[in-house]
């Protein structure tokens, strides 16, 4: 199963954030997982292996490879003795200890569900407990005591790092490779893209060099430092992996996955490149055993030095808001649009009154770039919307009906946006029954999908991710009766009771799927 959670003290396949294993229930978890995942296993024929081995005695000497038409140039192993020696001093390790709020139904003190894990033994407990006495909405406060990484952007002081390594925290102890340890104020965090920006009253401290992500090149060596385990100033190297990674219920962040090894307790530790310079933060890892399995998850140095930025000027980070809802272009897509090829970020939705509508963008145009920067697929944009602050300007390039066209969009303050009255019904409506947000398919996905009828699911909440509901399915029919509206939808499901048959297409295929329904309230 795949799912992103903080320390991967569970067993499942997942997304894991790399914070330490710290003592039970001392950190929280964080949504379960979406889809199960295949295991992919090397199958050895005994036979061709016998045959091949026969073959050997007679055949003829291999002919010489080919000379290549073109070299490619070869590159020494960087010196990481160099780069350690140089900027590991600036790496840190972090402390934490406070406390946190555990409710029998897994939420938080804000309310929601993030971080409930069905296998923790607090809440076990309390559900327990709850059942058996009736005492509902049970609740207790646990100890949180955390360790993880960071590193030092400033002499005077600045530190970078997760802002999950510093939740919960009412005390933040920085200690540096040289053994001194310093009480951090937290001068804020921004869960959002997870960046959080920490102070210690120091001078004259070692800093890192900063690199420029979009320089990186997939195949590139890069080197981890942090403190997996608890054991400071590890040292770990791979290869960029992927750029502009997007990972389950985290669209904002672009990552660079890596193969560097990656372990609880790395979390906020920066990632290096071959020059030594710091080029993103070592942020989540995919792992069915909670501890290191091949992907790692970083989030680029630019992205979080904007974040840092605000928090340092302000306490927070606001991020703007264009107001649209994309999707990516498949090839069946172009085809419809008259693309050349499958690319660009294609607007599903326009939500009156954004700096999307108020720039004149409309659903079905293909943003094909954003201040200058390429948008080659749907997860290239939220990069640089997320870098844009509220009131900022960006330039958005389009495509639509085939024309160029460019629109003007001053980034929204969704703060602001979330404090005005709501008028008229959402853009994606929820079906709270189902736990999805669906909208009505555009014509042109219509035809794509070879339907005539049918709901878009734009998001999914976890139990409908459990039952195998993704975003981008077409849910069809509901207990075989076709589905022509979100009112029609809530209709029969109002109607229902228990187990519902939802006919789903997904990717092309068609598959019922049996959902539990939502007990309402």
């Amino acid at each position: 199963m795949r799912g992103v959670h903080h320390d991967g003290m569970t067993h499942d396949a997942r997304l894991s954030l790399a914070t330490p294993a710290a003592a039970p229930h001392s950190v929280p978890t964080l949504p379960r997982p979406y889809h199960r995942l295949t295991r992919l296993t090397a199958l050895l024929c005994a036979s061709a292996c016998v045959w091949a081995s026969a073959q050997a005695q007679t055949a003829p000497a291999p002919l010489a490879p080919a000379a290549p038409t073109s070299a490619i140039r070869s590159l020494g192993t960087p010196d990481f003795a160099q780069i350690v020696q140089r900027y590991g001093p600036a790496v840190v390790n972090i402390s934490t200890s406070g406390t946190r709020l555990v409710t029998a139904d897994g939420k938080d003190g804000a309310g929601n569900t993030k971080g409930a894990d069905n296998d923790d033994p607090t809440q076990l407990f309390l559900r327990r407990f709850q059942e058996q006495f009736g005492a509902s909405g049970a609740s207790m406060q646990i100890p949180v005591n955390a360790k993880g990484s960071g590193f030092i952007v400033s002499a005077d002081g600045l530190v970078l790092t997760n802002a999950h390594v510093i939740a919960h925290a009412s005390e933040v102890t920085v200690k540096l490779t040289d053994r001194r340890e310093f009480k951090a104020k937290v001068l804020g965090s921004d869960a959002k893209t997870d960046v959080a920006v920490l102070k210690i009253e120091a001078a004259g401290l070692p800093v890192v060099a900063i690199g420029q992500p979009a320089n990186l090149s997939v195949g590139e060596w890069v080197l981890a430092i942090g403190s997996p385990f608890g054991l400071d100033n590890t040292v770990t190297t791979g290869v960029v992996s992927a750029k502009g990674r997007t990972l389950p219920d985290d669209y904002t962040v672009p990552f660079i996955q890596t193969d560097a090894a990656v372990n609880p307790g790395n979390s906020g530790g920066p990632l290096f490149n071959a020059a030594g310079e710091v080029v993103g933060i070592n942020s989540q890892i995919y792992t069915r055993s909670g501890g290191y399995q091949g992907l790692s998850f970083a989030i680029p140095i630019d992205l979080a030095q904007s974040v840092a930025r605000q928090i340092v000027a302000t306490g927070h980070a606001s991020h703007g808001v264009l107001g649209v809802s994309v999707q990516e272009v498949t090839q069946a897509l172009a085809d419809a649009f008259k693309l050349p090829r499958p690319m660009g970020a294609l607007i599903s939705d326009v939500r009156p009154d954004s700096a999307a509508a108020k720039a004149g963008l409309q659903f079905g145009d293909v943003i094909v770039a954003v201040d200058g920067h390429p948008i080659q697929s749907g997860s290239d944009l939220p990069l640089w919307i997320a870098m844009a602050v509220p009131g900022q300007q960006v330039v958005v390039d389009a495509l639509r009906g085939g024309r160029a066209v460019q629109a003007r969009a001053t980034m929204d303050d969704p703060a602001q946006r979330a404090a005005a009255p709501a008028t008229g019904q959402p853009q994606v409506p929820l079906i709270p029954q189902l736990g999805v947000a669906v909208r009505p398919l555009l014509p042109v996905e219509l035809r794509a999908a070879d339907a005539r009828h049918g709901l878009m699911i734009e998001a999914v909440q976890p139990d409908a991710g459990k039952a195998g509901l993704t975003p981008g399915d077409i849910l069809l029919a509901i207990n075989e009766v076709p589905v022509t509206s979100v009112e029609q939808a809530r209709a029969l499901l109002a109607q229902a009771k228990g187990l519902v048959a939802l006919l789903v297409q997904h990717e092309g295929e068609k598959n019922y799927l049996a959902v539990t329904l939502k007990l309402a309230g």
